[in-house]
């Protein structure tokens, strides 16, 4: 039996808490078709709200929080439809709601990339009105635990000159394409943040499918008590710092009385701008020091350090003990004080500076760098600094789990988790520069697909990536890669998804931009993938990419192709360029030519070992290997196969 519900005319317009939907059904919003639907939102805590969507009514009681769900079966038709809801404490209407086909889009920067920053910006912004595509840009957020609403809520905007040149030109091209042959409404949601790993994007399932269970308990850790987490994190930090450099306990960096020899900071700002020729092109860690005097009452008081922008990350001791590590890309750190830290007297502060790329150090701005002393004001700080250059410094050292770019699962939870259970089409995601040279990517891929299958109850929801475009130096001799690895490594994730697809973006790239400004192509070649995943349309997921390599009797190889739409063409030569016969070890590639013989390439050998082929093996390669549609072959490593 239904609960019954009592409306009066005061009721309704004297809200006590008047009903609201999530964002995602909010006006303009566009609901998956053929997928059940979970309507969600807010009213006054365990009130009884009724919700009706085109013809049918579901009525439930708000949990004591205010939240509301009501789930309803599978729509077909698809076209405008009726939402509202109505309560004792007021009513709601969402205007202009449609049912069609969402994809949700995200990644790092090239998929964040506005259209306005793409190519042709100016034409493809007035040309872009169509009430049929809505768009939803979601806003960066981190969160340490799954958040069940948007920090600040997204709105759903119908594509045209204001919405589209903000958004993201990747998905909105993909969406656009895909309108031209779905004839159907489409949404397209934007959650992507530049610079991040995929690490941040993976829930806590994902993070315990690849063994880092424990980095998720300590971001939950951070968000329940973030002294005890960085107590744990700096312990990890400096275990790994002895064990790398042999220091002994009491004899870091880090140490008041440390042997360094320090020298004066010319200004706060990147060393490169110090003037000094060892640190122009400098990518590394260096070390700072202040020493800061205090009396009793301002270490009674002083509870926030401000440093300003650290670039790329830094690490923070005051008395070699540790305060924190800057978790935030590109932003001013500011850190709480640890009780305990801070003396009466001589206070001696450390900081460690790792740059990565780019300009680097303690960045400022002077006004910025200070020690907050509650309602005394501040002591400034940004005078007084002295530096080394660390002789000795390991790779890879560990971040703090809670950050934003390098976390583990604080995207998720900031950008993803907030979308609870919507029904999505397929997903587009152009990420990976961040995770070059990172062991492992493939089997982080895989668990975060099916965690974002689980959210999102399907299953069998499509999955396309983007593979890397070309970018790096040109090489003139075979060389080892990371680029490359990677582009191989995300072609190894989609196809083995049942679900998964593929565009690649290897000849559309710029070896001197990281972000190339060709967007239009990178959609199309989406929606191309995306027919053949999400809607099961006649064509390659993959596009045309080697599937095995068979030797031959002259000691070269035949490769074979899947993926091909039509025959093997090569481009403004009769032969393959960039192909290489590799023995085992590193350093023993060379190139070599290729034939194209019909869906085959034929290697000759040249009287060396060879026991692998690669192609395009460069973050910046030449290629010349279409197939009809037309695509390029993508960077392949292959072992090369005894002949049948």
């Amino acid at each position: 039996m239904g609960l019954i519900i009592s409306f009066t005319a005061a009721s309704i317009t004297t809200a006590l808490a008047q009903p609201r939907f999530d964002p995602m059904f909010g006006d303009h919003a566009v609901i998956q078709r053929d997928h059940p639907v979970t309507i969600t939102g807010r009213t006054a805590s365990h009130e009884v709200i009724a919700i009706t969507l085109g013809s049918e009514t579901r009525e439930v009681r708000a949990d004591k929080d205010g939240r509301f769900k009501a789930g309803f079966a599978p729509i077909g038709a698809t076209g405008a439809i009726a939402l509202n809801a109505r309560a004792a404490s007021g009513s709601i209407t969402a205007q202009d709601v449609v049912v069609g086909d969402v994809f949700l889009c995200s990644g790092q920067s090239n998929m964040e990339l506005e259209v306005r920053n793409a190519q042709d910006a100016a034409t493809q912004i007035r040309l872009s009105a169509d009430d049929q595509l809505r768009l939803m840009l979601v806003p960066r957020a981190v969160a340490d635990e799954p958040l069940r609403d948007f920090r600040e809520a997204p709105t759903w905007r119908k594509a045209g000159p204001d919405s589209v040149a903000d958004f993201s030109a990747a998905c909105f091209y993909m969406a656009r394409e895909l309108r031209k042959t779905a004839k159907v409404p489409i949404g397209a949601i934007a959650s992507s943040w530049g610079g991040s790993r995929i690490s941040p994007w993976m829930g806590a399932r994902a993070q315990a499918a690849v063994g880092q269970a424990a980095q998720s308990a300590l971001v939950s850790l951070h968000g329940r008590d973030p002294f005890a987490a960085e107590r744990v994190a700096s312990a990890e930090w400096e275990k790994w710092w002895r064990e790398e450099t042999g220091d002994a306990v009491g004899k870091e960096p880090w140490q008041p009385d440390s042997a360094i020899t320090w020298t004066d900071v010319p200004r706060i700002g990147p060393w490169e701008e110090w003037g000094m020729t060892a640190l122009v092109d400098y990518n590394g860690m260096v070390w700072f020091r202040r020493e800061i005097e205090l009396t009793a009452e301002q270490v009674r008081e002083a509870k926030i350090l401000s440093l300003g922008l650290l670039d790329d990350v830094g690490r923070v001791w005051i008395n070699g003990k540790p305060v924190g590590m800057s978790a935030r890309s590109w932003q001013p750190s500011v850190f709480d004080v640890p009780p305990g830290v801070l003396k009466a007297g001589r206070n001696v502060m450390i900081v460690n500076v790792l740059d990565n790329y780019a300009n680097g150090g303690l960045s400022g701005p002077i006004a910025d760098i200070k020690l907050g002393l509650g309602q005394a004001g501040a002591l400034p700080l940004g005078e007084g600094w002295r530096y080394a250059v660390a002789t000795h410094w390991p790779a890879d050292a560990p971040r703090v789990p809670w950050g934003d770019t390098t976390g583990s699962g604080t995207l998720y939870n900031g950008m993803i988790a907030p979308l609870g259970a919507i029904g999505l089409k397929g997903v587009a995601w152009y990420q990976g520069e961040s995770d070059v040279d990172l062991p492992g990517y493939a089997d982080r891929m895989k668990a975060m697909m099916a965690d974002w299958r689980r959210q999102f109850g399907s299953p069998n929801l499509a999955f396309v990536a983007v593979q890397l475009a070309a970018y790096g130096r040109p090489e003139t001799e075979p060389v080892e890669n990371g680029w490359a690895a990677m582009r191989q490594a995300q072609y190894q994730a989609m196809v083995r998804d049942d679900h998964g697809g593929l565009a690649t973006a290897i000849d559309i790239g710029d070896p001197f931009d990281i972000h190339p400004g060709e967007k239009q192509e990178v959609g199309r070649r989406l929606a191309a993938a995306m027919r053949a995943v999400a809607y099961g349309q006649a064509g390659s997921r993959s596009g045309p990419q080697a599937a095995r390599a068979i030797a031959t009797t002259d000691g070269g190889a035949v490769i074979e192709f899947t993926g091909l739409a039509g025959g093997l063409h090569t481009r403004s030569a009769a032969q393959v360029i960039g192909l290489e016969l590799c023995g085992e070890m590193a350093g023993t590639c060379r190139f070599v030519p290729g034939k194209v013989e019909g869906l085959r390439v034929v290697l000759a050998g040249d009287g060396r070992p060879a026991t692998r082929v690669r192609y395009a093996w460069a973050g910046s390669p030449v290629i010349n290997l279409y197939d009809e549609a037309p695509l390029p072959v993508g960077s392949f490593d292959l072992p090369i196969a005894p002949a049948r």
